[in-house]
């Protein structure tokens, strides 16, 4: 890091600060990119940054520096905010030093660029008229948190990452699907190829939707959406605002009883073992047989709930203050594959990819299927267009059938596919 930590924070108490906290960050990228079924270019990115926050007076000041800066620079910017906000309740936490080693493996780039190559030449075996994009990338990230009372926590990770795109173009008709994976070992292309074929395959034929209310599949990419919403519900921040529907329903069943939605922080690859206040993370039981059990909480809402942090609080930027986010949302699967999910559906859809946001706060959703496929007699027919899904989270969440065992990460969150009694459909 090129600021010194210790330097920041002893140069702010010299300047008044009565408590100081540092929290840097540094990621390196090597990523190989392919565009239009070829190779298109191969880069190198190093990105570092530091954020010092202090209290003097009781108030806070925030000031964020890129790369290279003068520490007593970043100190006066410091100095100069806090001057201009009102006092607050100093959160930092209490001292400790927890050096973590580095977890993870990275991959060579010439690996990235042969499986590549390979990915793309099987996409379009059977396929010969897709366009194929891609990114391959290796990347470093080291986090480091350092405060006057005595903390200082590091960790880093090395990961791999990839995403396959296809742009299939028929007349009129465009399709594009995009899958990929996070990983700290060994890329799996062979799974998400297969997984691109398999859909590829179900939209060969453009079906008319059924309409009305009718039952519902989601896949784990399209049961994303839900889940976001879910996640917002359980956030002290929305609780404390009473903008969450389950604010006053701790204890209380919320949704059906064949979810238990958990959170898992050393669940692999998205392991964290502390947040951005330097808390430890747990393990947190949520909701459980549908009822609602917990809420994740960071330090500031964990004081006025009159309760402990979770260890959920982090930073969406360096310039932001800490703010409750989950790390790892588990949705325990089901007994049933995919297969039969599909086969328990007279006449139905598959929700895979939508257009636009989901829903907000209040769970209501109206979205427009960018990828689905029309069931009947319990079989895949064919790819849905100009397809609308409405209905509400909540509700939705409480109306299940089944679950599937085909778990799989969707960002942070895992979870399986899901069959829903009966959502409005328009075509």
């Amino acid at each position: 890091m090129t600021l010194n930590p210790e330097e920041l924070i002893d140069l702010a108490l010299k300047a008044g600060a009565t408590q100081a906290e540092v929290y840097q960050s540094r990621s390196q990228s090597r990523p190989v990119f392919f565009e239009a079924n070829r190779l298109k270019q191969l880069e190198s990115s190093q990105s570092e940054g530091t954020a010092l926050r202090l209290w003097k007076g009781g108030s806070p000041g925030l000031a964020v520096a890129y790369g290279e800066v003068e520490s007593k620079t970043l100190v006066e910017r410091a100095i100069a905010l806090s001057n201009l906000n009102d006092a607050q309740t100093i959160e930092l936490q209490e001292p400790r030093t927890d050096i973590r080693p580095t977890v993870g493996e990275g991959m060579a780039v010439e690996r990235f660029i042969t499986m590549g190559k390979e990915a793309i030449a099987q996409l379009r075996q059977d396929y010969p008229e897709v366009l194929c994009s891609g990114e391959f990338a290796s990347q470093e990230d080291v986090t480091c948190l350092v405060n006057s009372l005595g903390l200082h926590c590091q960790y880093s990770e090395v990961s791999t990452d990839f995403y396959l795109g296809v742009e299939w173009v028929r007349g009129e008709d465009f399709l594009a699907i995009y899958e990929g994976e996070h990983s700290r070992q060994a890329l799996n292309t062979e799974k998400v190829v297969q997984a691109i074929l398999q859909r590829l395959a179900w939209a060969k034929q453009t079906v008319p939707p059924q309409t009305g209310r009718i039952p519902v599949l989601f896949t784990p990419n399209g049961a994303a959406m839900l889940w976001d919403t879910v996640s917002d519900a359980l956030n002290s921040k929305m609780v404390l605002e009473k903008a969450s529907p389950w604010s006053e329903k701790l204890g209380e069943t919320v949704i059906s009883e064949k979810l238990n939605l958990s959170q898992q922080p050393n669940f692999e690859p998205y392991t964290c073992p502390f947040d951005d206040e330097g808390t430890l993370t747990q393990p947190l039981s949520l909701i459980t047989a549908g009822r609602l059990t917990q809420f994740y909480c960071d330090r500031t809402r964990a004081r006025l709930l009159g309760t402990k942090s979770t260890g959920n609080g982090f930073r969406s930027s360096l310039g932001s203050y800490p703010t409750p986010s989950l790390i790892n949302l588990i949705i325990e699967p089901g007994n049933s594959n995919f297969d039969a999910l599909v086969k328990q559906l007279d006449n139905g859809i598959i929700v895979d990819q939508i257009l636009g946001g989901g829903a907000d706060i209040s769970g209501d959703f109206s979205i427009n299927i960018d990828l689905g496929y029309g069931v009947k007699n319990g079989r895949i027919i064919g790819r849905v267009k100009d397809t609308m899904v409405t209905g509400n989270v909540y509700q939705t969440l409480k109306e299940i059938i089944a679950l599937g065992n085909d778990c799989r990460w969707i960002d942070s969150c895992f979870t399986p596919s899901l069959l829903v009694e009966g959502l409005s459909v328009t075509g």
